[in-house]
Parts: structure tokens; sequence; C-alpha cells
């Protein structure tokens, strides 16, 4: 089963395009849509999610018809956004048992059982009578993975789940989501390339609203090799590349920037061709001309 995204588009009544003319086929497994903060990942998972309608477009997910047969798609939907609330006084058995009922799991001995598989799966069964209010940033996201595989679903969205966590929830939680990935459909909708470095097999990189690439991210580094050119400079000479070369990132090492510039040819006395890696594709791919410090 694929997910099939075709010529959707979407404009808010501000004027802001969210979606231009998208196009993208999403196999089974880990897919990573990277994109800066306002690229139109959030209105493009919003509306896959059955939360927006687009202008126009289609999206199929096998054979439903997302934008038509909702409530079918809903059932098989598990969606975690970048922003969810939880009931603070609240368990997580607790509420995971409600969740689990308006999923339509009404059977108490069947959903006591998938409760307490979930909760075990998402490594929060000894934490499982604590109140929701004193969970980690992390917990809460484990959590919120717990209710979106409530009733096995085959299509999972994730929105920016890791912002904010630190680096051992984040390995736990991208390892989860690995693991789910599988045999599921998982859209990992992240701006943080590290997410979709080691984990996802297929990525898009999408930015104003336009798909700019698609493919493996092997492919992506493949479609680079060789263009990416490296050189130590002097800060008051950074302004002075940027005007004459193809700066894609600027970084710091020992206080001295470190440009990073996209050429076919080797663009000047100094520079030293390097290894790309999926930063130098997200760059060149969002930010072109225009250099950005990590």
């Amino acid at each position: 089963m694929d997910l099939q995204i075709s010529n959707l588009s979407k404009t808010y009544p501000n004027g802001v395009q969210a979606s231009k003319n998208v196009n993208l086929t999403i196999p089974v497994g880990m897919f990573g849509l990277l994109g800066p903060n306002g690229a139109g990942k959030s209105t493009l998972m919003r509306t896959i999610a059955t939360l927006q309608e687009p202008d126009e477009g289609t999206i199929m997910l096998g054979d439903l018809n997302v934008l038509t047969q909702k409530h079918e798609v809903r059932k098989v939907l598990g969606y975690l956004p970048q922003e969810f609330g939880v009931y603070p006084k609240v368990s997580a058995a607790v509420l995971l048992d409600h969740l689990a009922v308006l999923k339509g799991i009404t059977n108490s001995s069947e959903r006591k059982e998938i409760v307490e598989a979930l909760l075990i799966k998402t490594n929060l069964w000894e934490d499982r009578k604590k109140n929701l209010g004193g969970y980690s940033g992390g917990m809460k996201q484990r959590f919120g993975i717990a209710q979106a595989l409530l009733a096995s679903p085959k299509l999972i969205i994730v929105d920016e789940p890791t912002a904010g966590l630190d680096p051992a929830e984040r390995n736990r939680f991208l390892n989860l989501l690995s693991e789910l990935g599988e045999n599921t459909i998982v859209i990992l909708s992240t701006h943080i390339v590290e997410d979709v470095k080691e984990l996802c097999t297929n990525m898009a990189v999408i930015n104003k609203g336009e798909v700019l690439l698609t493919g493996t991210p092997s492919e992506a580094l493949e479609n680079i090799k060789g263009k990416i050119w490296r050189k130590q400079i002097l800060k008051d000479q950074i302004e002075q590349f940027k005007n004459t070369h193809n700066v894609i990132s600027e970084r710091r090492s020992a206080g001295k920037p470190i440009i990073h510039v996209f050429s076919d040819l080797q663009p000047g006395e100094g520079f030293t061709a390097v290894e790309p890696d999926l930063e130098d594709v997200y760059f060149s791919e969002i930010f072109g001309k225009k250099a950005t410090v990590v």
C-alpha cells in the first residue's frame, strides 16, 4: 500500500500558499519530510490526516480516497501532531484506555490487552499509573505514539516529534519509529536533518509549499557528490564570499568561519572537496546562495 499525493495545493485566506502542486508517492517504511519552519510541512500533514481541506488535488491511501472517505481513513490512521494536549491529572493507563474506547475498541478485555501492550512497547509500563502532568517531554511523546498506535494503523504521521527532547529521549523515540516503519507507512515531518539521516528509506525536501527534491538519502547524496567545497576564511571575508560564490552554509571552527560552497567545478584557491552529508543536500536545496550559520 502506498500513499499517493497528486497535484495538491492550498492557499490560506491571507494569501499564503502553503502547498503548491505537491506530488509525492510514499511507500511502506520511514519517509522523511524535511523543511524549515514555515515550509508547509504541517499544512501537508494536517491535510493527509483529514483535518484540513486542500483547494485542489487528490490523496489516495491504497484504495481509500483520503479527501472523500475521511471516516474510513481515520480508522487506519495514527497521528501525532506537533503540539498535542494531555490531561495532566490523569494517568497514562486511564487516558489510553479512554482513547481506545473512542477509537471503537469497546470489548474491555481486548482493550485491556491492547493498552498494556502499547504501554510496554513505548516503555511506559513502569510509569503507567503516574499522572501525565509529571511526564517528561520524551515520555509525553512516547505516550503520543502509544495513542497513535491504537487500532493498528496503516499510516502514521508524526509532525516535528523530537523538538525539545534531550539526546537520550530523542534516540529512544526515533528507534521506536524505526521499528514501526518496518510494516507501516510512517511519515516523519521535521526540520532536523539528523532525524532523517539514519532512519528514513525515502525522503523529500519541501520549502515554501513546494517539493524541491524526492528520493532516497543515498540518491540525494550521490547527486551532489563532488560538488561541495570547503574553505576556512577570515570573518571579514564572509560577505565577499557570499557575493561571489554559491555559499550554502557557514559554521565556526576555533572561532573562524568555514564555508561550504556548491559548485560543479573547483570554486577557487584554497577550496578542498568534501564528502557531502545530508545537511549539504538540505542546505543546497533550501538556501541556495543564502548562507546559514549552524
